[in-house]
């Protein structure tokens, strides 16, 4: 074989490497990749059904049942315009509260209740994960926008 087809043959064999490695970074990075979403989102059914994604809001006021028997919690997750149901087993973080900011990672199921796998509560009084924080104040324009504007009747002044 002459120098110039090994040299040839050895460019090859790197660049199919190369390539090799970047596609399984890709594959893993992409396994590891979890979207958020808002419950407004979720009732506009951007959200994946059976796929993980986080869910972010408030924990509705008066919403959370607990299982006498298990560690086995229902609540609902708001965005102070749409709600989603959440069903989560296990132990619940000790700042998680009604009233205050959450955010599940688990999958929306067919009946479009969020099956939570982990729940993470606010760190302290003034603080929410940013995309939950974004999601409320998207969903609250939302509805502002929304919302029939008064104005005063012709010919009055202020």
């Amino acid at each position: 074989m002459k120098p110039r087809t090994k040299r040839l043959l050895a460019i090859v064999i790197g660049l199919i490497s190369l390539a090799v490695a970047a596609f399984l970074v890709f594959k893993t990075f992409q396994s590891n990749l979890v979207f958020f979403f808002s419950p407004s989102q979720i009732v506009a059914q951007e959200a994946p059904i059976d796929k993980a994604f986080r869910l972010g809001g408030l924990v509705k006021a008066g919403s959370l049942q607990r299982d006498p028997a298990g560690l086995k919690v229902n609540f609902i997750v708001t965005d102070l315009v749409n709600e989603t149901p959440v069903s989560y087993e296990g132990m619940l973080p000790d700042l998680f509260k009604e009233g205050k900011g959450v955010v599940a990672q688990g999958r929306l199921n067919n009946q479009g209740m969020f099956i939570a796998d982990q729940v993470l509560a606010k760190h302290d009084e003034n603080y929410m994960p940013p995309e939950a924080a974004e999601a409320l104040k998207k969903a609250q324009s939302h509805q502002t926008q929304a919302a029939p504007t008064l104005s005063a009747p012709a010919g009055s002044s202020r």
